[in-house]
C-alpha cells in the first residue's frame, strides 16, 4: 500500500533526464516511493493496476539487460502496457533521423519514452521536441539517472542513511555515465565521495564534482562506509587507453585482502556486468559485503517509482 507522506505527492520534474539537475525533495520522494513498490515485489501476485491503460515504450539504442528488463518488469508490475523498439533493424539504418524515428514511434500513442542512447545529450534533445515524459536510460558518457537513484536506495535500505557516509567510487570514472549520476546524487543527499583509480581515468577536472581523488586504493578505500566498483569501459575508450589489465586488477581491483580498510560493515556494490578478474574479485562479488544483487532487485522498485510518478500519481488512480 502506498504510504500516506507519499501517495499524494507530486513529482517536480517532468521527466527524469539527469541527477545533476534534480532537487533534493524529487530524489527524497523517489526513494520513498520505490519502499511501497518494493512491498508490492514481495506480494504472490506481483501487479497493481496504477497505470492501467498506459503504454510505455521503451527506446534502446544501446545494448542492455538489467535497465531494459526492470523498465519492462516495472511496467508491467504497475499494468502498463509496453513496446520495445532497438535500432538494429529499424528504419535509422536507412538513414532516417533519431527525432524522426522517435516522433514516429510517439505517433503510435505512448504516454512515456525510456529511452537510452550513445551519444550524451540525446535523451534531453528528444525531451524537447515531444509532448510526452522521457527517462534517460543512459546516454553517453553523460549519466544514468535511474542507477544511481537505484544505488541510493540500496545503500538508504541497508544503512538506514545516506548523510555521512564515505562512498567510494573505483574504476574507470573517465568514461562511466553511472560514476557521474552516483557523484551528484551522493553528494545532494549528504555523503562524502571519493573517486579512485589511475591518473588517466580520473582527470583533475573531477575535482569541481566535489569528490575526494585518490590513486591509490588503499587510502581511497580507507574506513568507507560503501565502494561502488566499475568496470572498465573499453568500449567507450579503445583498448589502448591503458597498458594492461593484469595490472589494473592487481592496482585497482577489489580483493579480499585489502577489504580491511574499509569499514567491518562494508557494502560493496556494482552497476554491471561484472568484469570477475578485472575490477573484483569472485570472492568479494559472491561474498557478505556484497549488495550486487539487491541492487538488482532494487532497480524494478525504483524504475516502478519513475513510471508511477511521472504518470500514475498525476491522476486519480491508486497505486492499490
Amino acid at each position: 500500500m502506498m504510504a500516506k507522506t507519499v501517495d499524494k505527492k507530486i513529482l517536480q520534474a517532468k521527466n527524469i533526464i539527469d541527477i545533476e539537475t534534480m532537487n533534493v525533495e524529487d530524489i527524497s520522494l523517489i526513494l520513498d516511493t520505490a519502499l511501497s513498490m518494493k512491498e508490492i515485489m514481495s506480494r504472490d501476485i506481483k501487479k497493481v493496476p496504477a497505470l492501467r491503460g498506459k503504454m510505455i515504450a521503451n527506446m534502446f539504442f544501446e545494448s542492455s539487460t538489467r535497465t531494459r528488463t526492470s523498465f519492462e518488469i516495472a511496467a508491467k508490475m504497475l499494468s502498463a502496457d509496453t513496446v520495445s523498439f532497438t535500432a538494429s533493424g529499424s528504419s535509422m539504418s536507412k538513414g532516417e533521423t533519431l527525432l524522426d524515428t522517435v516522433r514516429n514511434i510517439i505517433a503510435m500513442g505512448p504516454d512515456l519514452l525510456v529511452m537510452r542512447h550513445a551519444s550524451s545529450g540525446a535523451p534531453y534533445f528528444v525531451a524537447k521536441n515531444i509532448n510526452i515524459p522521457v527517462i534517460n536510460a543512459g546516454d553517453g558518457r553523460h549519466e544514468h539517472p535511474s542507477q544511481a537513484l537505484l544505488d541510493l536506495f540500496t545503500v538508504r535500505e541497508k544503512k538506514g542513511k545516506l548523510k555521512g557516509l564515505k562512498v567510494s567510487i573505483v574504476g574507470d570514472i573517465l568514461h562511466s555515465r553511472v560514476a557521474r549520476s552516483d557523484i551528484y546524487a551522493f553528494k545532494k543527499m549528504g555523503a562524502n565521495v571519493r573517486l579512485v583509480g589511475p591518473p588517466a581515468f580520473i582527470p583533475d577536472y573531477f575535482r569541481q564534482f566535489g569528490a575526494e581523488i585518490f590513486y591509490d586504493m588503499e587510502k581511497g578505500i580507507k574506513d568507507a562506509d560503501v565502494i561502488i566498483m566499475l568496470r572498465i569501459q573499453i568500449e567507450r575508450q579503445g583498448k589502448n587507453f591503458f597498458p594492461d589489465i593484469r595490472e589494473y586488477y592487481e592496482l585497482y581491483g577489489l580483493k579480499e585482502n585489502i577489504l580491511c580498510f574499509a569499514k567491518d560493515d562494508l557494502l560493496v556494490m556494482h552497476p554491471g556486468p561484472l568484469n570477475r578478474g578485472v575490477e573484483i574479485d569472485s570472492e568479494v562479488a559472491d561474498g557478505k559485503h556484497s549488495v550486487i544483487l539487491d541492487q538488482v532487485t532494487n532497480g524494478v522498485a525504483v524504475r516502478a517509482a519513475l513510471l508511477y510518478l511521472l504518470l500514475g500519481s498525476r491522476t486519480d488512480e491508486n497505486i492499490d
